[in-house]
């Protein structure tokens, strides 16, 4: 069973990369992120022999999920985090009996600017340390956000694996789990998305049993699967590995291969990510 997962920034501006990618690949799940629309083409892809379940918004974010069999939705936003209205999560159960299993679609928010001070055109501060860093003021709302949804995002996962379920979540992330996954580290220092307070969180998914099904594999540094469009990023592989896929026990015994396709980064008019694949086997 080939799973993929791709911010395709903007599915309007991309939908014809995804057909193609489709069309070539056939994976049997596919994952994208950031649609930024309320319209979502379900019949040109049904046409191509792929169900789609999406969560949409006007403009910004927006998740959603081919699959080459219907599924069962079982949540279309982050439970525990009702009052959210950003639409940046999905969560599917597909096949049944021994093969059932649940898929999880993510948007992570990105939290920049990390600092109130920054936010308000003050300039950068620093060293915002707290016991409870969702309610530092210090910190920027969109970074307090940030951490209270990875907070709320940990339960999830926490029930699931009570429960035994057996689960695979991939998306973006917005998380650089070590400097071996960003091109220069010492300038990300204050970066939200390679902040401690994030990378701890991250490691709090993977302490529930979980694991990284790109670092299962591949232990190589300059492993990425974004690069900006700008100051040469993609030519030169000044990159960050943001997008991720975590496996729960189960399906990490049945984790056969995991990949980055760069190919549809040096494409014309390309995303700014580019798709990772997970290889399941019986």
């Amino acid at each position: 069973m080939r799973i993929a997962s791709w911010n395709v920034n903007s599915i309007k501006a991309r939908g014809e990369h995804v057909k193609d990618w489709l069309a070539a690949v056939k994976p049997d799940v596919l994952m994208v992120q950031e649609l930024k629309g309320l319209d979502f083409p379900h019949e040109e892809f049904k046409a191509l022999g792929y169900h789609s379940e999406a969560v949409t918004q006007k403009a910004y974010n927006g998740v959603a999920i081919f699959t080459k069999e219907k599924v069962e939705v079982v949540h279309t936003s982050l439970p525990h985090n009702d009052d959210d209205e950003q639409a940046r999560y999905i969560e599917v159960r597909i096949g049944s009996g021994e093969k059932r299993m649940t898929l999880i679609n993510i948007y992570l928010p990105n939290g920049n600017p990390v600092y109130a001070d920054e936010a308000a055109g003050k300039g950068s501060s620093s060293g915002a340390r707290s016991e409870n860093p969702t309610e530092d003021a210090a910190f920027s709302e969109k970074y307090r956000y940030k951490l209270r949804w990875m907070d709320h995002l940990i339960a999830r996962l926490r029930e699931l694996r009570a429960n035994e379920e057996p689960f695979a979540i991939g998306g973006d992330f917005n998380v650089i789990p070590e400097p071996r996954d960003v091109h220069n580290p010492e300038n990300w220092s204050n970066d939200a998305l390679y902040m401690l307070e994030t990378k701890q969180r991250y490691r709090a998914m993977l302490n529930l049993g979980l694991t990284d099904a790109f670092r299962v594999r591949n232990q190589d540094t300059e492993q990425y699967t974004f690069w900006d469009y700008t100051g040469g990023a993609w030519p030169q592989n000044k990159g960050l590995r943001i997008d991720h896929f975590l496996l729960s026990p189960s399906l990490a015994d049945r984790l056969q291969n995991c990949y980055v396709d760069r190919d549809p980064r040096g494409q014309d008019k390309p995303s700014d990510h580019t798709p990772i694949v997970i290889e399941l086997g019986e």
